[in-house]
């Protein structure tokens, strides 16, 4: 029982902290987060915090501003209500794509977004596999950034191993591709691609052999889902007998949904860092939760125990 512990949820992640407060055997702390009409936000704290190690959850996933904004007026209001330690879990992080300047005179919004959590009064950020990894170095304070690969593996371990190939839909998605390949011992394959414009994609060539498989693509993130649909189509064009995909955060913008329904993608695994809407809840999408390893997370914290071992324990399972 973690006795000088307190669990709260903001509006992006209501139903992944109610599984975690479960996991845990902890009541969830109370907190009423009210939107203005003007567009201002105020989150008015309901349960006492005064000497609390503090858990908040919170992706910061559309409307991006507006769900930052909520996670910095709440960090402001426990700093103010004496918590002792302000832990903040985004399973989704917000702007991670901006974490490098591209071109001349842009902005790194996620060194920007780094610092106004820290400087609002954060302890520690815990997080599901970042973007980009160097944005672990924005923090001067601890960050954790949890894998949920374990999570999505166990969604294909009962399919045949010696006809699968996972594909990485792009050259920075190798060190990933090749991590689920390791888990269900099997080859690579890799789509070499270019991207014209934001969030528009064209298929070059596929480095590997995809004949006669079933190809699983991965990726961390899917959008708009024109990559990973662009991709299944080349797959499946070069002999491919099913296309699966998976990632961890399901951003699914615009015309995503659209998308992945008039693909040959016959299934989508995802995770719970970004809770769908109904709309969103198709049939082939499978969702899979972090609750167990965030839980773990938390549990070990909390018992001054090392945080790789929640993750090696999920790798067990």
């Amino acid at each position: 029982m973690l006795k000088n512990t307190v669990v709260f949820s903001l509006t992006k992640s209501p139903r992944l902290t109610d599984k975690i407060c479960d996991n845990l055997n902890v009541k969830k702390g109370e907190c009423n987060v009210k939107h203005f009409a003007d567009g201002e936000t105020l989150v008015e704290i309901g349960t006492t915090v005064r000497g609390k190690n503090v858990y908040v959850v919170q992706s910061t996933c559309a409307p991006t501003n507006e769900s930052l904004m909520e996670l910095l007026i709440m960090i402001d209001a426990l700093r103010r209500a004496s918590a002792k330690t302000i832990n903040i879990i985004t399973p989704y992080y917000g702007y991670a794509r901006q974490d490098r300047k591209a071109k001349p005179r842009q902005p790194i919004t996620a060194r920007l977004v780094a610092d106004m959590i820290q400087m609002a009064g954060a302890d520690r950020i815990i997080t599901l596999d970042l973007h980009a990894a160097q944005i672990q170095g924005f923090f001067t304070i601890p960050i954790d950034d949890i894998y949920a690969l374990p999570i999505l593996a166990s969604a294909y371990r009962d399919l045949d191993k010696e006809n699968l190939v996972v594909v990485s839909p792009d050259h920075g998605g190798v060190t990933r591709a090749r991590a689920l390949a390791k888990m269900l011992d099997c080859p690579i394959a890799i789509i070499d691609k270019r991207r014209p414009e934001a969030n528009a994609v064209e298929i070059m060539h596929i480095i590997g052999n995809v004949e006669n498989r079933v190809a699983i693509m991965i990726d961390d993130m899917i959008d708009t889902a024109g990559t990973i649909c662009a991709g299944a189509k080349a797959i499946k064009d070069n002999g491919a007998i099913r296309v699966l995909a998976c990632c961890t955060h399901p951003v699914l913008s615009g015309p995503a949904i659209e998308r992945l329904q008039d693909s040959v993608i016959e299934e989508l695994v995802t995770t719970d860092t970004i809770e769908l809407t109904k709309e969103k809840q198709i049939d082939m999408i499978k969702v899979v939760s972090v609750c167990n390893i965030l839980s773990t997370v938390i549990d070990n914290i909390e018992n001054v125990k090392s945080v790789s071992e929640a993750v090696q324990l999920e790798l067990k399972q």
